[in-house]
């Protein structure tokens, strides 16, 4: 079953301008009671190894729990809604602090 904070890899295709694009691991940020739905759409936010730094990034350190195995940045900015057959099987998670964070960054871009 899939959860909240799980990371995957996913097929996000080929991107258009600065979005991401291409397979990357993403990590999946739809809230767990809609999840254990079973929906065919999730939202996920794309992971990159290029750490800019930017308030709309979360950086996320490598760990045996997330299954990472370099630096990355959440690209919180880049969130977006993918079907769940572009994701293979999770690798890991990140956990409630990163998500936490996550979360607050989400919400200052949605204006939540």
């Amino acid at each position: 079953m899939r959860r909240y904070g799980d990371v995957q890899l996913a097929d996000l295709g080929e991107p258009q301008g600065r979005e991401a694009g291409f397979a990357r691991p993403v990590v999946v940020v739809t809230a767990q009671v809609v999840l254990d739905q079973g929906p065919s759409v999730v939202q996920v936010v794309p992971l990159t190894s290029t750490i800019r730094a930017y308030r709309s990034e979360v950086t996320i350190e490598p760990d045996p729990g997330n299954g990472l195995e370099t630096v990355s940045a959440a690209q919180c900015q880049h969130i977006r809604a993918i079907a769940v057959g572009r994701l293979a099987e999770p690798i890991g998670n990140v956990g409630p602090q990163v998500l936490n964070q996550m979360r607050e960054v989400l919400a200052d871009l949605l204006d939540l």
